[in-house]
Protein backbone atom coordinates (compact mmCIF):
# COMPACT_ATOMS: atom_id res chain seq x y z
CA UNK A 1 0.00 0.00 0.00
CA UNK A 2 1.64 3.26 -1.19
CA UNK A 3 0.40 6.79 -0.42
CA UNK A 4 0.86 9.98 -2.29
CA UNK A 5 0.77 12.88 0.73
CA UNK A 6 0.62 16.59 -0.14
CA UNK A 7 0.87 19.47 1.92
CA UNK A 8 -0.77 21.77 -0.62
CA UNK A 9 0.43 24.96 -2.25
CA UNK A 10 1.17 27.10 -5.43
CA UNK A 11 4.78 28.12 -4.72
CA UNK A 12 5.66 25.40 -3.00
CA UNK A 13 4.26 21.70 -3.07
CA UNK A 14 5.16 19.12 -0.38
CA UNK A 15 5.54 15.74 -1.16
CA UNK A 16 5.70 12.05 0.30
CA UNK A 17 5.03 8.61 -1.22
CA UNK A 18 4.94 6.38 2.23
CA UNK A 19 4.63 2.56 2.21
CA UNK A 20 3.46 0.52 4.85
CA UNK A 21 6.00 -3.11 4.74
CA UNK A 22 6.02 -5.08 8.38
CA UNK A 23 4.18 -2.65 10.39
CA UNK A 24 6.07 0.21 9.52
CA UNK A 25 5.98 3.61 7.30
CA UNK A 26 8.90 3.66 5.06
CA UNK A 27 9.43 6.82 3.11
CA UNK A 28 10.11 6.18 -0.38
CA UNK A 29 10.06 9.50 -1.75
CA UNK A 30 9.83 13.36 -0.56
CA UNK A 31 10.28 16.62 -2.04
CA UNK A 32 9.23 20.04 -2.11
CA UNK A 33 7.99 20.65 -5.60
CA UNK A 34 8.46 24.62 -5.92
CA UNK A 35 6.77 26.90 -9.28
CA UNK A 36 8.46 30.17 -10.13
CA UNK A 37 6.85 33.22 -8.85
CA UNK A 38 7.57 35.03 -12.53
CA UNK A 39 5.18 31.96 -13.76
CA UNK A 40 1.60 32.77 -14.49
CA UNK A 41 -0.81 31.51 -12.04
CA UNK A 42 -2.49 29.30 -14.35
CA UNK A 43 0.79 27.82 -15.69
CA UNK A 44 2.25 27.31 -12.31
CA UNK A 45 -1.22 24.97 -11.55
CA UNK A 46 -0.31 22.78 -15.05
CA UNK A 47 3.33 22.72 -13.57
CA UNK A 48 1.67 21.43 -10.43
CA UNK A 49 -1.26 19.10 -11.64
CA UNK A 50 1.56 17.83 -14.78
CA UNK A 51 4.43 16.72 -11.81
CA UNK A 52 1.75 15.07 -9.61
CA UNK A 53 0.45 12.96 -12.31
CA UNK A 54 3.92 11.96 -13.18
CA UNK A 55 4.77 10.64 -9.11
CA UNK A 56 0.97 9.05 -9.73
CA UNK A 57 2.50 6.92 -12.77
CA UNK A 58 5.98 6.38 -11.21
CA UNK A 59 5.18 5.37 -7.80
CA UNK A 60 2.56 3.24 -8.73
CA UNK A 61 0.15 5.29 -5.52
CA UNK A 62 -2.95 3.47 -4.10
CA UNK A 63 -4.17 6.52 -1.99
CA UNK A 64 -3.73 10.12 -1.81
CA UNK A 65 -3.69 12.16 1.58
CA UNK A 66 -3.98 15.78 1.54
CA UNK A 67 -3.98 18.72 4.31
CA UNK A 68 -7.43 20.17 4.02
CA UNK A 69 -7.75 23.61 3.57
CA UNK A 70 -7.81 25.69 6.66
CA UNK A 71 -8.86 29.44 6.34
CA UNK A 72 -6.72 32.29 6.55
CA UNK A 73 -6.26 36.25 7.03
CA UNK A 74 -5.33 36.64 3.65
CA UNK A 75 -8.21 35.28 1.45
CA UNK A 76 -6.38 35.51 -1.89
CA UNK A 77 -3.64 33.22 -0.73
CA UNK A 78 -6.84 30.85 0.56
CA UNK A 79 -8.65 30.84 -2.76
CA UNK A 80 -4.89 29.67 -4.80
CA UNK A 81 -3.85 27.64 -2.10
CA UNK A 82 -7.73 25.81 -2.51
CA UNK A 83 -7.43 25.97 -6.49
CA UNK A 84 -3.75 24.09 -6.71
CA UNK A 85 -5.85 21.65 -4.20
CA UNK A 86 -8.06 20.98 -6.91
CA UNK A 87 -5.65 20.47 -9.60
CA UNK A 88 -4.31 17.81 -7.13
CA UNK A 89 -7.19 16.31 -6.36
CA UNK A 90 -8.08 15.97 -9.87
CA UNK A 91 -5.11 14.28 -10.78
CA UNK A 92 -5.79 11.75 -7.98
CA UNK A 93 -9.50 11.26 -9.32
CA UNK A 94 -8.88 10.93 -12.88
CA UNK A 95 -6.66 7.87 -11.98
CA UNK A 96 -9.38 6.20 -9.19
CA UNK A 97 -7.55 7.38 -6.69
CA UNK A 98 -9.13 7.63 -3.43
CA UNK A 99 -8.58 10.84 -1.62
CA UNK A 100 -7.90 11.43 2.37
CA UNK A 101 -7.94 14.98 3.58
CA UNK A 102 -6.75 15.49 7.20
CA UNK A 103 -7.17 19.30 9.10
CA UNK A 104 -3.96 20.16 10.58
CA UNK A 105 -5.17 19.04 14.20
CA UNK A 106 -6.19 15.78 12.88
CA UNK A 107 -2.53 15.89 11.81
CA UNK A 108 -0.70 16.75 14.81
CA UNK A 109 -2.47 14.66 16.94
CA UNK A 110 -2.02 11.46 14.68
CA UNK A 111 1.80 12.49 14.68
CA UNK A 112 2.76 14.29 18.32
CA UNK A 113 -0.48 13.02 20.47
CA UNK A 114 -0.91 16.97 20.89
CA UNK A 115 -3.62 19.33 18.93
CA UNK A 116 -1.42 22.39 19.74
CA UNK A 117 2.06 20.87 18.75
CA UNK A 118 4.45 23.34 17.70
CA UNK A 119 6.36 23.04 14.25
CA UNK A 120 9.30 22.20 16.16
CA UNK A 121 7.52 19.13 17.57
CA UNK A 122 5.94 17.99 14.61
CA UNK A 123 9.54 17.85 13.36
CA UNK A 124 10.92 15.69 15.89
CA UNK A 125 8.37 12.97 15.54
CA UNK A 126 8.72 12.47 12.23
CA UNK A 127 12.48 11.97 12.02
CA UNK A 128 11.70 9.92 14.99
CA UNK A 129 8.59 8.03 13.48
CA UNK A 130 9.99 7.74 9.95
CA UNK A 131 13.46 6.34 8.86
CA UNK A 132 15.18 9.41 6.47
CA UNK A 133 18.14 9.26 4.73
CA UNK A 134 20.61 11.91 5.87
CA UNK A 135 18.95 14.62 3.30
CA UNK A 136 17.63 17.94 4.45
CA UNK A 137 14.39 18.42 3.87
CA UNK A 138 12.48 21.64 3.99
CA UNK A 139 8.91 22.18 5.98
CA UNK A 140 6.96 21.54 3.13
CA UNK A 141 8.36 18.15 2.98
CA UNK A 142 8.37 17.26 6.59
CA UNK A 143 4.78 18.30 6.36
CA UNK A 144 3.67 16.20 3.68
CA UNK A 145 5.59 12.93 5.41
CA UNK A 146 3.62 14.25 8.18
CA UNK A 147 0.37 13.69 6.44
CA UNK A 148 1.69 10.15 5.58
CA UNK A 149 2.23 9.03 9.20
CA UNK A 150 -1.28 10.43 9.47
CA UNK A 151 -2.61 8.37 6.24
CA UNK A 152 -1.90 4.73 8.11
CA UNK A 153 -2.81 6.31 11.49
CA UNK A 154 -6.24 6.93 10.77
CA UNK A 155 -6.91 4.61 8.13
CA UNK A 156 -6.68 1.16 9.66
CA UNK A 157 -8.65 -0.58 6.44
CA UNK A 158 -5.60 0.16 3.96
CA UNK A 159 -2.80 -1.34 6.77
Amino acid sequence: MRVLAIDPGYERVGIAVLEKQHQKEICIHSECFTTLQETSFNNRLFEIGTHIRDVIKKYSIDALAIEGLFFSKNTKTALQVSEARGVIIFQASDSNIPIFEYTPNQIKVAVTGYGKASKKDMQNMVYKLISLKDKKRKDDEIDAIAIGITFFAIQKTFN
